[in-house]
C-alpha cells in the first residue's frame, strides 16, 4: 500500500477494472478517503474483453481526459454476419463522425485508469489478495489481506465475475452453467496497412471495425455461439462466446469452434497470414435480471460484473461497469455524510440503478437468452440459409425466371415452418434486438 500510514479510510474497492475505479474516483472526488486494492502487479493483466469500451460511459466518468485514453481505435463500421456453411449475409452500418465505442487492450486501459484514480487522490494497492471481508456487529467494515487487516466505513466489490468474496458471505450465489458464458479469442498480429485493406479503413486513421458472427460452425448440433472481431492499431481479435452449459451438453472443446469459424471462408481471409500472439479465455455473467445478487448490505455494495450487470445480447458490459461504479461511489459519498452505512441507506445505490438504464435494460432483456436459447437451430442454421438463398436469386442470374425461383423458396419456406414456429422465431429475433416492449 501507497500509504503505510492509512490503516482506516473511508471507501475500499476491491478490483481496479473499469467499475472499481469509476467508485474509487467518484467517491474521491467528493472528499472520502479511498483505497483501491487489486490482487494483479499491474491492473488489466487478468481481464480479457472482446474488445471494445463504449465511450459514452468513458466520457462521464473522465469528460475532461477521455481523450487521453490508450485507444487503439475508434469503431465506426460495424457489421453483422449471418453465416452458413460457405457463405455470408451482412447487415453494416457506419457512424464516420460519431463512433459509440472504440477498441482497447485492457492491461494498456486498466492501467491508465489506475493512474487517473491515484491523479485524484485515491490510494492504490496492486499485487493485494482480500482473503476476507472484516464484519463486526453485522456490518461489513474493512478487508483482511495476507498482510494487515483494514477498515472502513463502507466496502464496494469490483472483483469481477467470480467475485470469491460475495460468495464467501452470500451476498451472491454460485452460478449455474447455463447462466454463464466461455468468452474465448485469440489476438492476431496483422500489419496497420492490410488492416485498412481489409477492412475498408481510412488509410492512416484511427478508425476501426467490429463485426458479428452467427452460425457458420459447421455442426450437426450447434450450440448458440455468438462470434466477434475487433480491430486494433496493428492486430486483431477474433473470438467468440459460447454458454457453458451448452459446451457440456453437446461435448464441445471452446478451442474447436474457435477454429472453425477462423476456418470459414468468410472469415479466413481477415485473418489470413497473421500471426497468433495471445489466446485468452474469461467467464461472462448471463443470468441477467433474474439472478442479480444482493446489491448491498450493511457497509457493503457490488458493482460491474461481480453483481452480474451483462448485456450480452448487446455485447454491453464496460458501460454497465462504469455508471454503477459511478452510482455506488455517489451512495458512499451519502452515508459518509450522514454517517450511516446501514443496508438502508446504501439501498439508495439499488433505487439509482433501478432509475438508470442498467436494471431497466436487464429487465426488458431477462427472458431473451432463454428465447434465443430454445431457437438455437433456427439461428444457427435455418435463416442464415435462408437468407442466403434469398440473396442467391436476388442478385444471381440463373436464366430461368425469377418469379419461379422465389415461389419455389417460399414454398419450401412454408413446408418448414408452422405458423407457431414462425412466430416464435420473430418473438426471438425481436426481443433480442429491443427487450420486452412494454
Amino acid at each position: 500500500m501507497e500509504d503505510n500510514q492509512a490503516q482506516k479510510f473511508d471507501v475500499i474497492v476491491v478490483g481496479a477494472g473499469p467499475a472499481g475505479v469509476a467508485a474509487a474516483v467518484t467517491a474521491a472526488r467528493g472528499g472520502a478517503r479511498v483505497l483501491l486494492v487489486e490482487r494483479s502487479e499491474i491492473a488489466g493483466t487478468k481481464n480479457m474483453i472482446g474488445g471494445a469500451v463504449f465511450l459514452s460511459a468513458l466520457k462521464q466518468i473522465f469528460p475532461d481526459s477521455w481523450e487521453q485514453a490508450p485507444i487503439e481505435r475508434y469503431i465506426n463500421k460495424h457489421t453483422w454476419s449471418l453465416l452458413t456453411d460457405n457463405s455470408s449475409v451482412d447487415i453494416s452500418c457506419d457512424f464516420p463522425q460519431n463512433p459509440k465505442s472504440a477498441s482497447i487492450f485492457r492491461s494498456k486501459f486498466d492501467s491508465w485508469l489506475v493512474e487517473c484514480a491515484k491523479e485524484e487522490g485515491v490510494y492504490f494497492a496492486p499485487s493485494t489478495l482480500v482473503k476476507k471481508l472484516i464484519k463486526k456487529n453485522g456490518f461489513f467494515c474493512g478487508i483482511e489481506t495476507e498482510l494487515e487487516r483494514i477498515e472502513a466505513s463502507v466496502i464496494i466489490l469490483a472483483d469481477g465475475v467470480n467475485s470469491l468474496l460475495a460468495r464467501q458471505y452470500g451476498l451472491r450465489y454460485d452460478y449455474e452453467t447455463k447462466d454463464t458464458v466461455l468468452s474465448i479469442k485469440e489476438t492476431i498480429k496483422l500489419s496497420k496497412e492490410l488492416i485498412e485493406e481489409r477492412f475498408n479503413i481510412d488509410k492512416g486513421s484511427k478508425n476501426g471495425a467490429a463485426r458479428n458472427f452467427l452460425g457458420g460452425l459447421k455442426l450437426e448440433n450447434a450450440p448458440f455461439a455468438l462470434g466477434f472481431l475487433y480491430t486494433y492499431t496493428d492486430s486483431i481479435s477474433l473470438g467468440l462466446g459460447v454458454n457453458l452449459e451448452d459446451l457440456n451438453r453437446y461435448k464441445l472443446n471452446p478451442s474447436d469452434l474457435l477454429e472453425k469459424l477462423k476456418e470459414h471462408p468468410v472469415v479466413k481471409p481477415l485473418i489470413q497470414d497473421g500471426e497468433m500472439l495471445e489466446y485468452s479465455a474469461h467467464l461472462i455473467p448471463e443470468g441477467g435480471y433474474k439472478k442479480l445478487p444482493k446489491l448491498c448490505e450493511n457497509g457493503v455494495m457490488l458493482v460491474g460484473d461481480a453483481a452480474g450487470f451483462v448485456n450480452a445480447i448487446h455485447f454491453e458490459g464496460t458501460n454497465f461497469a462504469f455508471m454503477s461504479g459511478k452510482m455506488a461511489g455517489e451512495t458512499a459519498l451519502l452515508s459518509l455524510k450522514i454517517k450511516d452505512y446501514s443496508k438502508k441507506t446504501l439501498k439508495i445505490y439499488e433505487k439509482k440503478l433501478k432509475q438508470s438504464f442498467i436494471l431497466k435494460d436487464l429487465k426488458s432483456y431477462q427472458n431473451v437468452m432463454e428465447n434465443l436459447y430454445s431457437r438455437t437451430d433456427s439461428l444457427m442454421s435455418y435463416y442464415p440459409k435462408k437468407a442466403a438463398e434469398f440473396f442467391e436469386i436476388f442478385s444471381g442470374a440463373n436464366c430461368v425466371p425469377k418469379r419461379d425461383e422465389f415461389r419455389k423458396l417460399m414454398v419450401n419456406f412454408v413446408k418448414d415452418r408452422s405458423i407457431r414456429e414462425l412466430l416464435k422465431d420473430i418473438w426471438a429475433f425481436v426481443s433480442s434486438v429491443f427487450g420486452v416492449l412494454k
